[in-house]
């Protein structure tokens, strides 16, 4: 069975960028929460307080049920009565202001029609924008997608940039990275070809953050800074709840809340009418905050 397979080597992965955070931050140790409801079950897997990580999750679910009629909605389902889903969900937020918060999603949709999808990305969120570092992590991404098609960077990067964009605020949430959703997986060339395709990206993910979590896991940093970062946060928040289809189908399939809700950072902060200072290191920041930056080629 494919949800079998999907799901059983999903968890596999789930399990290997834990060893991999943990021995990166090289303290704290994941916890592992097993829980079960009527439409599935799943294992969330939180690490916080580490030396360099304030908190990170890892969370896999597989869960099943009947498709209502505001998830029909939401998701853009059109037939099928039933479904299937299951997928790896991961977010990190570093101590330091000046390591990124990153986020990683894969999953796998199937609909009791047959019809099936695979959706999934990568995207960084830096308090501060680091021009050099954001085109290294755009080429990582690209890497990773041209081995399976040349067509996947540029769609999902465009596909990112509108997909993480906070229209109240007119900002992105970060300088982005690829996202991609109904992914057709219905047929068996399909399926094999965005099935590797999400193991590679959620393979590549630990790596990839690891090296920007260590190239600024010591610098010096000022309480302005830490500020500042808290005001990010709450950026991001904002995104999570009014916009993140995940944290939107989670909340409509009757998922668990706990683990829905992991996304959100530790400590967060809204400040009103907050103006950055002129020629700041935050101004420039908010400058970079942009669809359609060619980020590979910016440096």
């Amino acid at each position: 069975m494919k949800n079998d397979l999907v799901a059983s080597t999903y968890r596999k992965l789930q399990q290997q960028i834990c060893t991999e955070l943990e021995t990166a931050d090289g303290q704290a140790v994941f916890k592992t929460d097993y829980w079960e409801k009527e439409i599935g079950h799943g294992y969330t897997m939180v690490m916080d307080q580490g030396d360099a990580i304030e908190k990170a999750a890892v969370n896999f679910s597989a869960v099943s049920g009947k498709v209502s009629e505001r998830m029909r909605q939401a998701l853009r389902i059109d037939e099928g009565e039933a479904y299937f889903a299951t997928g790896i969900s991961s977010i990190i937020h570093p101590k330091n202001p000046h390591a990124p918060i990153t986020h990683m999603n894969v999953r796998y949709f199937q609909l009791s029609s047959g019809k099936a999808w695979f959706g999934g990305g990568i995207d960084l969120t830096p308090h501060y924008v680091n021009k050099a570092e954001a085109s290294w992590f755009h080429q990582e991404l690209k890497k990773v997608c041209d081995a399976y098609d040349e067509n996947f960077y540029p769609d999902y990067k465009q596909w990112a940039d509108t997909y993480f964009y906070l229209p109240h605020r007119q900002e992105t949430r970060g300088v982005g990275g690829i996202f991609f959703d109904h992914q057709d997986g219905a047929d068996e060339a399909s399926f094999t070809k965005f099935f590797a395709f999400t193991q590679a990206l959620a393979e590549a993910y630990p790596r990839i953050y690891i090296q920007l979590l260590n190239s600024n896991r010591d610098r010096q940093f000022s309480e302005v800074e830490k500020q500042w970062q808290d005001l990010r946060r709450g950026r991001y928040v904002e995104f999570n709840l009014l916009y993140d289809r995940g944290t939107k189908f989670g909340l409509e399939s009757n998922g668990r809340t706990e683990s829905i809700l992991l996304s959100m950072p530790p400590m967060a902060a809204w400040t009103y009418d907050f103006q950055s200072e002129k020629g700041s290191d935050e101004e420039e920041t908010l400058s970079l905050l942009k669809k359609d930056i060619d980020w590979i080629h910016l440096v």
